[in-house]
């Protein structure tokens, strides 16, 4: 049974895409499942300059719940959480990149798996910042 990230992080996702992953036939992958960890990449990036990003997704079932079985294969096309792994990546890169509109990939090194859309901006200008509290 799959733990989602919220509860292992502790914040919520950074953002939420839409997407769709490639067939076979596309240059995709056979099945994917919860807990795959792809990469990244933003569209129009050269990746041989700016590399590929850990930003990993937590797929969602069609009512925007996390899938919490690991051994079922997640649809070809759907929701995704995302959940940047370096915070400060997030701040240096992904918070003046990262809008509604954005496209980008799921990737498995140099090779598309998948296309995104980002639709929600959720925690990304808040995950990672500690609070001081004045007493």
């Amino acid at each position: 049974m799959w733990i989602p990230y919220e509860i292992k992080h502790k914040h919520s996702e950074d953002f939420i895409v839409k997407y769709r992953l490639y067939k076979v036939e596309e240059g995709g992958r056979k099945q994917t499942f919860q807990g795959y960890r792809c990469d990244f990449a933003y569209d129009g990036d050269d990746i041989s300059k700016t590399g590929i990003y850990m930003i990993h997704p937590e797929f969602e079932d069609e009512k925007g719940n996390v899938i919490k079985d690991e051994n079922e294969p997640v649809n070809l096309s759907g929701t995704a959480r995302m959940w940047i792994a370096f915070p400060k990546m997030r701040e240096e890169i992904h918070k003046h990149r990262i809008k509604i509109g954005t496209k980008g990939y799921f990737m498995e090194g140099s090779r598309r798996i998948g296309e995104t859309e980002v639709i929600k901006v959720v925690g990304l200008d808040t995950n990672g910042i500690i609070m001081k509290i004045d007493k």
